[in-house]
């Protein structure tokens, strides 16, 4: 939290034919676009009704558009623990903990509180008084009670969505802390790629634990609650901080190992992507249970954990490694349209509950009923629209002006004038 009056390290280019490890990538703002849609589908499906109808191939398939959550949540371990690897794999310093928390909190908080504001308004005036209950929900901390009036664990109307920005919350409070063990465990290694291979080893271990915990707290008298918590998906997080240790690894010693399996993952971009949707489809059967929020006993519960996990990692897995330029990356995710979605991800995620009640609202829809090819369609159109003036109105000009307190807090005292371009892109870099 001290470490503010310095001036941050700067970002090392990729070496040739390296993963990325800088910067903002168009084809990781296009999984996220993936992943948000996903979700929306999911929601409106739900509402609708669809999905409590006579189970099909279609109503399975569409049941597990929840997997856009461990996308998002294997994006935020890539992206945010990236530069604590490389302090560690290659004896960097560690990023500022204060610097990282307020760009965290810009990158999250006020468009939150935009959405928090309309939802509250729209639909649970009546619980205004209750201000423990409010300030659990302007500070993402109410995923921590175990007795909400809303019952569900999720959030209350407009907002049943936040109950995994509140896991993602609880990440990234947590970052600081686990990066820090993860250095004090694999500094043992004498040579860089014994650092490496010592993270990945604890890596793998806290994903192995989140399987366990999982399971093991189906034993507890509150399952929905426990099942709500950081531990659960630690192991998602973990897998896209495994991507970080790779990235990090494959530019430190291009002739080594992590550079091989980079390019190995790369060329096998579509055999990921196949083996990513095979994957989803043996998710979406009977072995993964009704649903995450539906865990029936310990066998599907561990199985949903570890199958969601890796459709997320196997679409995920061949954009971070892939160098830049790559042309199946480029056109399949990085296209315009794909990141100009993921960049307004945020906002989709954010918006769409509020989208898809108004919507029901206006065309008279009583709960779950409806007509999915219809109302998917215009919630989509909607919720871009809404998400876009979110984007533009509140969260660019946060970032911005939180990019600029930030250099002007981290640079020495005789600099007058910011350097170009010095307001950086983790504020940004993971959203939703």
């Amino acid at each position: 939290m001290t470490a503010t009056a310095r001036p941050p390290a700067p970002s090392a280019p990729a070496a040739p034919g390296a993963p990325v490890i800088s910067g903002r990538q168009d084809a990781l703002d296009g999984v996220r676009a993936v992943a948000a849609l996903m979700v929306l589908l999911f929601h409106v499906a739900a509402s609708t009704g669809y999905l409590t109808r006579e189970p099909t191939a279609v109503t399975r398939l569409l049941s597990r558009g929840e997997i856009g959550v461990p996308i998002f949540f294997v994006l935020s371990g890539l992206l945010l623990y990236r530069p604590w690897a490389a302090a560690t794999v290659v004896r960097r310093r560690s990023p500022s903990t204060g610097q990282y928390l307020w760009r965290r909190l810009l990158r999250l908080m006020p468009a939150y509180w935009v959405v928090m504001v309309v939802a509250i308004g729209l639909y649970s005036r009546g619980h205004v008084s209750d201000v423990l209950s409010m300030l659990g929900l302007a500070t993402l901390t109410y995923g921590f009670d175990m007795h909400p009036w809303w019952t569900d664990h999720l959030g209350p109307k407009g907002l049943g969505q936040m109950w995994s920005l509140c896991v993602e919350a609880s990440f990234y409070v947590a970052l600081p802390a686990i990066a820090f063990l993860l250095d004090r465990w694999a500094r043992h290694g004498e040579s860089l790629d014994m650092r490496a291979r010592r993270l990945l080893y604890a890596l793998g271990a806290m994903s192995v634990g989140s399987v366990v915990y999982a399971v093991a707290m189906l034993r507890t008298p509150n399952p929905a609650y426990w099942g709500s918590l950081l531990p659960q998906y630690l192991g998602w997080f973990g897998a896209g901080m495994a991507l970080a240790v790779v990235t990090v690894w494959a530019n430190a010693a291009p002739l080594g190992p992590a550079a091989r399996f980079a390019r190995t993952v790369t060329a096998s971009a579509a055999m990921c992507w196949a083996a990513c949707a095979l994957l989803y489809v043996i998710a979406s059967t009977p072995v993964t249970g009704i649903s995450r929020l539906n865990s029936t006993n310990g066998w599907t519960t561990g199985f949903s954990v570890v199958l969601y996990g890796l459709v997320a990692l196997l679409l995920v897995a061949p954009v971070a490694l892939a160098p830049a330029g790559d042309p199946l990356v480029r056109r399949v995710l990085g296209n315009p349209v794909a990141a100009f979605l993921g960049r307004i991800s945020y906002g989709l995620f954010l918006w769409q509950f509020v989208v898809i009640f108004v919507w029901f609202d206006l065309t008279d829809h009583a709960p779950f009923t409806g007509d999915l090819l219809t109302d998917f369609p215009m919630c989509l159109a909607l919720t871009v629209a809404v998400a876009t003036a979110s984007y533009h109105a509140i969260e660019e000009p946060v970032r911005k002006l939180g990019g600029r307190l930030t250099a002007r807090r981290s640079r020495p005292a005789e600099v007058t004038e910011p350097a170009a371009g010095s307001a950086g892109t983790a504020g940004s870099a993971a959203g939703g």
